[in-house]
């Protein structure tokens, strides 16, 4: 089983690796618009590549956040956002498949907006595995936080209740009044 630091640093490097997709991928999409308006009139799957790479730019700072910061509210919050840039890298795909049938020389950006949105679709899955493994690895680490507390707490519980006995001889309690052990 890994270790939560090793979670932590892969969800790290994925996010990063996120991040930069996402601006690899807006970067595309701009350089793409620009060309489509210079010869012919935009499509509708010609800005896709710009909002699925705002999703996995969210995505990954929402990574980033969620590995220096493990509560429960940013772990879902991140989880959301790779749902989102899963679903925004799937319908990028399916927009740029489309728009790729028609002869022009926007056939290279197009099997690149294609290449970064499937790379963003394997990075949103990765991170939300590592996610749940990491809500897993803090809820057990919280558990045996509180069963050491429990544990302790009780010890001290145990050791007042002899401290408060007279002359270290145990008392026993019958009906509510105690009396000394013979």
């Amino acid at each position: 089983m890994c270790s939560s630091r090793k979670i932590l640093w892969s969800l790290l490097l994925l996010s990063l690796v996120e991040v930069g997709l996402g601006v690899a991928s807006i970067v595309l999409g701009a350089v793409g618009i620009s060309w489509v308006r210079g010869d012919h009139k935009p499509q509708q799957g010609d800005a896709s590549p710009v909002w699925s790479g705002l999703c996995f730019l969210v995505c990954g700072m929402c990574g980033v956040l969620c590995a220096r910061k493990r509560t429960g509210l940013i772990m879902i919050l991140f989880s959301a956002c790779c749902i989102c840039g899963l679903i925004a890298g799937i319908l990028n795909v399916q927009f740029v498949r489309a728009l790729n049938k028609r002869p022009d020389k926007m056939q290279t950006i197009h099997l690149a907006a294609m290449t970064l949105a499937c790379l963003g679709i394997s990075t949103c899955t990765l991170s939300t595995w590592l996610t749940c493994r990491l809500a897993s690895s803090e809820q057990q680490r919280m558990f045996l936080e509180r069963e050491h507390s429990l544990h302790h707490s009780h010890e001290m519980t145990e050791k007042e209740v002899l401290d408060n006995s007279s002359n270290g001889i145990p008392q026993i309690s019958y009906n509510g009044h105690t009396a000394a052990s013979p």
